[in-house]
């Protein structure tokens, strides 16, 4: 027991100027943390008012996070980038603060169409329907629905979008065009250029 000890206070004085800095970090973490979590369920401009309160803090004393500067620095700059969506989950009813249950949401659908289609990258599909295709496999996950309900409610809409997958597709036809033959494609181009040209 005694060596054990022993062996614990010369790691401690060994590592005793690392251990301020951490303390100073993890309290302003624990700090943000606190503050996001909205325990006292304030509105949006104050807790954004008391995070700004916390950034300031942390600029004014950020010498006294010894090495672990850098990691403060990148807090900012992600603080930063996010700022301007940080907060609206305080001002709307059932608004989640994270994007993690959409991320689960991606995931289980990326996890299904690889073991439907045996392919390890998500299909082009994916890319061009996925508009459609994600919303319909989620929402059949949860119960079937029935010829009538199907139908869609706006005709219009509905065309709307058909058009918009139909021009996607077609974008992605034409880029493979171009992968199969470069030269007929920009021969091609170029007839429709000059007449054009032509006709103006």
């Amino acid at each position: 027991m005694g060596k054990l000890k022993a062996l614990l206070e010369r790691g401690l004085r060994a590592t005793a100027a690392l251990w301020e800095p951490i303390e100073c970090v993890y309290g302003w973490v624990h700090a943000a943390a606190c503050i996001l979590d909205n325990a006292p369920k304030l509105e949006g401009a104050q807790v954004r008012r008391r995070f700004r309160g916390l950034l300031g803090a942390m600029r004014r004393w950020s010498t006294k996070s010894g090495e672990l500067e850098p990691a403060v620095a990148h807090f900012f700059k992600v603080t930063h980038s996010y700022w301007p969506g940080l907060f609206h989950c305080y001002d709307v009813p059932d608004f989640p603060r994270t994007n993690n249950d959409l991320e689960h949401l991606f995931g289980s659908h990326r996890h299904h169409e690889r073991r439907i289609s045996g392919r390890k990258k998500a299909p082009s599909t994916f890319v061009l329907r996925g508009p459609v295709r994600i919303i319909a496999a989620s929402a059949t996950r949860l119960r079937p629905f029935s010829a009538a309900e199907l139908a869609p409610e706006d005709l219009q809409a509905w065309r709307i979008l058909r058009a918009e997958l139909d021009r996607r597709h077609q974008q992605r036809l034409l880029r493979r065009r171009f992968r199969r033959d470069p030269e007929a494609y920009l021969a091609d181009l170029e007839d429709q250029v000059v007449k054009l040209l032509l006709l103006s």
